[in-house]
């Protein structure tokens, strides 16, 4: 297996993006992840944009241990000077100066001229190695520079002592087989001594990991990637659907350092620490990556779970995968649930509750555990504790307080709280008459109609004893919906 080095630049071109700004504290956990995750190189910053970038790269160096730091400069002393001064902690360092090298950079960005780019070039690769036996080029813009020139770029940089050549679709531009065949054409016209190429891609048009793989198979041996592929514009390369992707190819002969059981958790931080959530069927991470509602789908992942899946969940840390309950599925489908549910049906049994289902998946977005025992006439199994009242009051200028009542097993409990509002009042004045360690771990509210007398639908998922307990509830009051939501996921494991 040939290795190809994960160069992660979620620290500095992902958070390029408006409003995903991170403190120092933020970064250093982001980049512990990714020392965890087990990336080659971490681009921690861009030192002199900023103090705040500065002192980043400094800390990082200091949080991290075995991955390269990498902090990026343009083709400027006073650049390159600033980085070698924040990279003064890494174990391992590597300073990443570059300048454009197409014709819109050359003549538009800089009004300068080929021969002047090159020298300006070789001038920042010579003056960072004075600072860092480690120096990454990059040719900004490569994708639309022209292959002839482009080499002779290269040709200059490695012959000037850089040790990774950056090749970047800047714009997201290239199709694959254009990609591919610029990495061969340098591969093939350039002597890069023991210098490596590597891939920079973007998303403008959707086809980043596509390029990057391409640039792999072509002779590229480092990818520059960000985790959920957050970025500029439409953002960079996805990291795990790059690795993911070498992973399920393994005849191809590639592989990375990458664990990718931690793949998951670590996209998971970047999402809540950037506040970028992850579209729900983003490839690898999203929500639906492994969520089958088809009931063809079902039946086939129910029957042998490779016949739609090519990747184990497991492997990039998701316990399994999810059969959603719509009007799509199939008896299979249904089956499972019951049986997950403790109950077993004849064939002509789960015919007609099959029939019920359809009515039901019908009215219904999705389904359910509740709606299902319903129609097996279990209703009324789970619903162990019910809300006698709930009072709150809350306002601006005031203290939230809940007050709620609650009938377990025919015994009355009462209990108040305080809280971060209306809905973490209640919530904690359920907690104070259930003493169980309860967490949620996900709390969402929908719409369905409009106006202020709109009903909400509260879904929220309850961990419990390392356990994942849904429940479910809609009302014209948000917070008594959030309250019963709660209530219903708790109804699904307290003890008789």
């Amino acid at each position: 297996m040939e290795r190809i080095y994960v160069f992660d630049t979620t620290l500095r071109d992902g958070e390029q993006v408006p409003g995903c700004q991170l403190n120092t504290i933020e970064k250093i956990q982001i980049a512990q992840a990714l020392e965890l995750l087990g990336v080659d190189i971490i681009e921690a910053g861009f030192p002199v944009s900023s103090p705040g970038d500065f002192n980043s790269v400094i800390e990082i160096s200091k949080a991290v241990t075995w991955p390269v730091i990498c902090a990026l400069t343009r083709a400027v002393e006073k650049d390159i000077e600033v980085a070698a001064e924040a990279l003064k902690y890494a174990k391992r360092k590597r300073i990443h100066t570059g300048i454009g090298t197409s014709d819109f950079h050359i003549k538009h960005k800089f009004n300068s001229t080929r021969e002047q780019i090159i020298e300006r070039a070789v001038k920042a690769v010579t003056y960072a190695r004075n600072f860092v036996d480690d120096v990454e080029f990059y040719a900004e813009d490569a994708g639309r520079t022209d292959n002839e020139y482009l080499a002779q770029v290269v040709q200059a940089v490695v012959n000037a002592g850089a040790t990774v050549i950056n090749i970047p679709d800047t714009t997201g531009y290239c199709f694959p087989d254009d990609y591919g065949a610029k990495i061969k054409y340098l591969v093939d016209n350039v002597n890069l001594k023991s210098a490596i190429l590597a891939t920079h891609c973007h998303q403008d048009l959707g086809m980043a990991t596509a390029n990057t793989i391409s640039g792999v198979i072509n002779g590229a041996r480092q990818v520059e990637v960000t985790i959920n592929g957050i970025g500029e514009r439409a953002g960079n390369t996805s990291l795990e659907e790059v690795v993911m992707a070498l992973k399920s190819h393994k005849d191809r002969g590639f592989d990375t350092n990458i664990n990718t059981q931690h793949i998951y958790s670590t996209s998971r931080m970047v999402s809540s620490l950037m506040n970028m959530p992850v579209q729900p069927n983003k490839a690898i991470v999203g929500r639906n990556a492994f969520a089958h509602s088809s009931g063809i789908h079902q039946d086939g992942v129910l029957k042998n779970v490779e016949t739609y899946e090519i990747i184990d969940p497991k492997d990039v840390g998701i316990d399994d995968n999810a059969i959603v309950l719509t009007a799509r599925s199939g008896r299979a489908a249904l089956n499972n649930h019951l049986e997950r549910l403790g109950v077993k049906l004849e064939s002509l049994e789960l015919d007609k509750v099959y029939q019920k289902f359809l009515e039901l998946a019908d009215q219904k977005k999705s389904i359910n555990d509740d709606d299902i025992l319903m129609l097996v006439g279990k209703e009324g199994r789970l619903s162990r504790i019910t809300i006698d009242y709930l009072q709150v009051v809350c306002g601006i200028g005031v203290r939230d307080v809940a007050s709620i009542g609650l009938n377990i097993s025919g015994e009355h409990f009462e209990a108040t709280a305080t809280g971060n509002g209306p809905v973490d009042s209640a919530i904690r004045a359920v907690k104070n008459i259930i003493r169980r360690e309860m967490k949620i771990q996900e709390f969402l509210i929908q719409a369905i109609d409009h106006g202020s007398d709109d009903i909400g639908k509260v879904h929220m998922q309850v961990e419990y004893n390392g356990n994942h307990y849904y429940g479910f509830s809609a009302n014209t009051d948000i917070v008594a919906a959030s309250v019963e939501a709660y209530i219903d996921a708790v109804n699904k494991f307290v003890d008789n």
